[in-house]
């Protein structure tokens, strides 16, 4: 299946801070209570991702994925590359998510040290779905505003150059620079890479649960992942430190100064659901009441 970008070119104007608010989707983790969760939380037009853990494996985010699914929300499960035994087990999942009658999925290398099979990036995975004719009309793939610890920056952004013309829209890493995330943005679309961005951010986040679902999701995989992220360990241990509301507020700021294509937010909820949805009504009312003036 062919996939066309949907926004070409760095001429683009930049996102306002009502546009970024009305544009939000959300990231959940597998884990015992986030069906029952999302259920009591988060409205039905919100769209979702579902995460894989090494410990469960995709079975279970696909698992939950259907099930949210048949509730009626737009859900994209994760799909790592590094947990693919090989191209027949890429046709089984991608045959079950047809005959689900889910059409979204993002596409991630995954942060296993050692390969289940023959795919160590979401390049390779990304090929083979494309030569099974995918059912997949939406196709997210991970920028990184700052880079990556373990990956050289020309690797990066080789990686998306490749990957770009396969996939609709790209779920950024955290970044807490505003600036950094809107330069980065304008610079891949200025290189050829047009795909809208929807940037990478945590919510509201209680730093006690954080650290909760950090163990939760193994000590490994949590390593990697604070690892991959600027500071973010000690931006949610130090109190006070971090505040969703002013992060967006500077990057609505930074893309409508610099331009480029960034169009909404992924926002990383580590299952804080009920207090995420708090906070995003109360930015619907802030912007509805600016639009009303």
């Amino acid at each position: 299946m062919a996939i066309q970008q949907e926004v070409s070119g760095s001429g683009r104007r930049g996102s306002t801070l009502a546009d970024l608010v009305r544009n939000i989707g959300y990231e959940v983790m597998p884990f015992k209570k986030t069906e029952q969760d999302v259920l009591a939380y988060v409205p039905k037009d919100i769209p979702l991702t579902v995460t894989v853990t090494e410990a469960k494996g995709i079975d279970h985010t696909l698992n939950l994925a259907e099930r949210l699914h048949k509730h009626g929300y737009t859900v994209a499960p994760h799909l790592p590359a590094r947990q693919f035994v090989d191209r027949k087990h890429v046709a089984d999942v991608v045959d079950r998510l047809r005959e689900a009658g889910i059409r979204r999925v993002f596409c991630v290398g995954g942060d296993a040290p050692k390969p289940a099979g023959e795919f160590t990036e979401s390049y390779q995975l990304l090929k083979v779905m494309q030569e099974l004719n995918h059912p997949f009309e939406n196709v997210g793939i991970g920028g990184y505003p700052e880079g990556h610890a373990l990956i050289p920056q020309h690797a990066i952004d080789e990686a998306l150059r490749k990957k770009a013309p396969l996939a609709t829209r790209i779920l950024t890493q955290i970044c807490f620079d505003a600036n950094t995330t809107a330069t980065w943005a304008k610079r891949i679309a200025s290189e050829g890479v047009g795909l809208p961005i929807y940037v990478g951010m945590p919510g509201p986040v209680n730093r006690q649960k954080l650290i909760r679902i950090s163990a939760g999701i193994g000590l490994g995989q949590s390593a990697r992942f604070l690892q991959k992220q600027s500071g973010l360990l000690w931006k949610f241990l130090l109190p006070g430190v971090y505040n969703p509301t002013k992060l967006l507020k500077r990057l609505a700021s930074a893309s409508e100064r610099i331009g480029g294509n960034i169009v909404g937010l992924h926002i990383f909820t580590f299952n804080e659901l009920q207090g995420t949805e708090q906070w995003r009504q109360k930015l619907l009312a802030s912007v509805a009441r600016r639009d009303d003036r």
